[in-house]
């Protein structure tokens, strides 16, 4: 029988873009999202300044493909979070 993490939330384990108030988004693998903070596994974070493609084409290629996961874990502070969406409502074409 598997282990329950009910008291991690509806998010745990599922694959979310975490959008940023500084206009960056996070994608990665939720452990748990509360208001103080948001715990992400195999995640990937996205600045449109410091890369090639845009916002919207790094999360169209994020929702097709997956990304290339940067950190093994990463801990943001819930004041730095403005929206947690599903990677899967995010459009792939």
């Amino acid at each position: 029988m598997g282990t329950f993490h009910d008291n991690l939330g509806a998010l745990h384990g599922i694959t979310v873009v975490v959008e940023l108030t500084d206009g960056g988004v996070i994608v990665g693998r939720c452990h748990e999202a509360t208001d103080e903070q948001v715990l992400l596994h195999d995640a990937d974070v996205h600045h449109e300044a410091d890369g090639e493609l845009s916002r919207a084409d790094y999360l169209k290629r994020a929702a097709q493909w997956g990304v290339f996961a940067k950190h093994k874990s990463l801990r943001v502070a819930g004041d730095q979070v403005t929206q947690i969406t599903p990677l899967g409502q995010i459009e792939a074409n």
